[in-house]
């Protein structure tokens, strides 16, 4: 019996269950200091605004910071300006001590800001799923990962502001569905990034009528369709081409990666096939969400957003982080 035992730790110990750790993050427009591409003008070069090397220097140093103390094995993030700035923040990293092999950018069309992936994990493939030709909407990057022989496919997001009404984001969410079908709803899939939308927006943006020009339809709820799924992790039931957000396997005071006015928003979501949830080959980790909430990302009651000066020009302080906290997630790979 002694012998059995030791042989069955000595098979765990050398095919155990591994741990695969997955964030986004919006790190809150990271331009780098090249004249001629399409940019905010605050963050015009070498001008007025003081958007210059000593202030992007110390963007990529207080990013670099934050994404070192997550150390996720795969990140996806939202607002990054080209893909020079990506390199220039993976450098960062390296210098810190953690190296991202795998990169890309979507960048084929010309928005100010974009998506970007960094990972420990190689690619089988990487490219961007095009949301419309106009240029109102930033396209998606689509990655698929292979681990130990295992498929998972990745959608990093960054949909349109609540500057715009709800049919601008169903238009992104039905342009990833889409392609959702053409994988199968049965694979290994996370959507995961800014959708600038609540896990239940189908009821918050009924008090904000300016959104609601879809006759209470939205792009998270009804086109991912969400909406059955709102239990814990451990008590949810499977329900057949759908998506679970990940924020209902947290308590309710913590689903939250924005702050707008004294409100907690979780605009910041991580959703997951049902397959994920099926405690085979890949799974999710039950009570694994969590925002990334440490004390120096915090200033008073709020976060501890990138600081500029008020006023017609608005200048660069060199203080700061991003106005988003980043949200964590762990999946297990059997």
């Amino acid at each position: 019996m002694k012998i059995l035992v030791l042989i069955v730790l000595s098979i765990s110990i050398l095919f155990g269950d591994k741990t695969l750790k997955i964030a986004t993050y919006n790190v809150e427009n990271l331009f780098d200091l090249n004249k001629g591409d399409y940019r905010y003008e605050e963050y015009k070069p070498n001008g007025k605004s003081l958007w210059n090397k000593k202030n992007y220097k110390i963007k990529l140093q207080n990013l670099s910071h934050v994404i070192k103390d997550i150390d996720a094995d795969v990140i996806a993030l939202q607002e990054i300006g080209s893909l020079q700035a990506l390199k220039d923040l993976r450098f960062a990293l390296k210098q810190k001590g953690l190296y991202y092999k795998y990169y890309d950018i979507a960048d084929k069309k010309t928005t100010a800001i974009k998506v970007a992936i960094l990972s420990k994990v190689p690619f089988v493939y990487s490219k961007e799923l095009s949301v419309t030709k106009g240029y109102k909407y930033r396209n998606i990057l689509e990655v698929k990962l292979k681990i130990d022989s295992k498929d998972l496919y990745i959608f990093v997001n960054h949909w349109k502001s609540k500057a715009g009404p709800e049919s601008m984001r169903i238009i992104s969410a039905k342009a990833l569905i889409k392609r959702v079908k053409e994988i199968g709803y049965d694979k290994n899939i996370i959507l995961l990034g800014d959708f600038n939308s609540d896990y239940e927006e189908y009821i918050l943006f009924k008090r904000k009528r300016k959104h609601n020009d879809t006759s209470g339809k939205t792009g998270i709820n009804h086109v991912l369709k969400t909406l059955k799924q709102t239990q814990s992790a451990d008590k949810v039931k499977y329900t057949k081409n759908s998506f679970y957000n990940l924020w209902y396997d947290t308590k309710t005071e913590n689903r939250y990666s924005y702050i707008y006015r004294g409100e907690k928003e979780a605009l910041d979501n991580i959703l997951i096939s049902q397959s994920l949830l099926n405690k085979k080959d890949i799974s999710y980790k039950n009570n694994s969400i969590k925002n990334f909430n440490k004390s120096y990302l915090f200033k008073k009651k709020n976060i501890y957003r990138w600081q500029t000066t008020n006023g017609r020009i608005r200048k660069h302080k060199g203080k700061g982080y991003s106005d988003h906290l980043a949200v964590i997630a762990k999946f297990v790979v059997r």
